[in-house]
């Protein structure tokens, strides 16, 4: 059982609590052994968001019982951190407790040199801020978030849904995440990093850019050459690899990597097949090829991934509305 402490104060960023909230407080009674979570804060009495919204919360005086904790916002301007939540946040991390910091979160843990030495990430507007106090942290500057395992920072705002997304992920698979995601209304997994969201207009309707990601996604199973995934986008190779990486932040082929991983998992999350069948069926060509791009990404074999995941999922998910 995953127990979730939401750790609010004062002025906390209400966006960024609605999407902890709805990513683990949510009731999820048709799925087993979902996350309990609680939104508290050390401090008698309600919290005022932004906006002047009051919000009351369970007053805690320790995070002992939680094996989770999620930070939605925190100031900026490196104001003292309370004792209460310096000891407990230091005391569960050395726990080796999960900790994860949505945006400005990230302000948190830094002052407590939680984030000393590790790769981190916070919004775009703040990082050089976040750099110049911190700069024993390895900042990483164009991702939508963070995450080893133990510690985790989105940036921007909608940013920590990608992050809580990874987390549903790592605790129940693929399979379970997609499920959260369709609910959400959002996608599952997105690509890139924060520079696809500075100042970059909103395109006025589909193009054929797009559909040639369709069509990608469509026929991940056979070989797909740059040139030809180009040449379906109607674009120059030159254009098509400019486009690629302004709008995604990585290749077209590293894209196709990452989503033909996305298709693996799913399939050895849901079915039997042999990793040689689901290498073919995924587009990796052979399981040799698989392997190889499994562990590079994931950590873990194919097979062992299978039996972390693919046991728990084997059930059918009820349908709710």
């Amino acid at each position: 059982m995953h127990r979730v402490a939401i750790l609010v104060h004062d002025r906390i960023a209400l966006f960024e609590l609605g999407c902890a909230v709805e990513l683990f407080a949510l009731p999820r009674p048709e799925m087993d052994d979902w996350y309990r979570c609680d939104v508290v804060s050390f401090a008698e009495g309600s919290i005022v968001g932004t906006g002047g919204v009051s919000i009351a919360v369970k007053t805690v005086s320790s995070l002992a019982d939680y094996s989770m904790i999620v930070i939605p916002s925190w100031s900026t301007d490196g104001k003292p951190v309370p004792e209460a939540i310096r000891s407990e946040l230091i005391n569960a991390y050395n726990s080796d407790k999960r900790i994860l910091t949505f945006c400005s979160g990230a302000f948190l843990l830094a002052q407590l040199g939680i984030l000393d030495g590790r790769k981190a990430t916070t919004h775009w507007r703040y990082a050089d801020k976040l750099k110049a106090l911190y700069p024993q942290i390895e900042y990483e500057d164009d991702v939508l978030y963070v995450y080893d395992g133990q510690i985790g920072c989105s940036a921007g705002s909608a940013a920590a849904i990608d992050l809580g997304m990874e987390v549903i992920r790592s605790d129940f698979g693929y399979r379970i995440a997609n499920h959260v995601a369709r609910r959400l209304v959002i996608s599952a997994h997105r690509q890139g990093g924060q520079s696809q969201f500075v100042e970059t207009p909103m395109p006025e309707k589909p193009s054929q850019f797009s559909r040639s990601l369709d069509w990608a996604m469509n026929n991940l199973s056979r070989p797909i050459g740059i040139d030809e995934f180009a040449e379906k986008a109607r674009m120059s190779r030159r254009t098509f690899d400019r486009k690629f990486r302004d709008t995604f932040g990585v290749s077209a082929k590293e894209w196709l990597t990452t989503q033909r991983l996305d298709a693996a998992r799913q399939l050895l999350e849901s079915t039997r097949h042999d990793v040689e069948k689901v290498a073919e069926l995924s587009g990796f060509s052979n399981a040799s090829n698989l392997r190889h791009h499994f562990r590079a990404a994931i950590g873990v074999s194919p097979r062992r991934y299978r039996e972390q995941f693919g046991r728990q999922e084997s059930a059918p998910l009820a349908q709710t509305h």
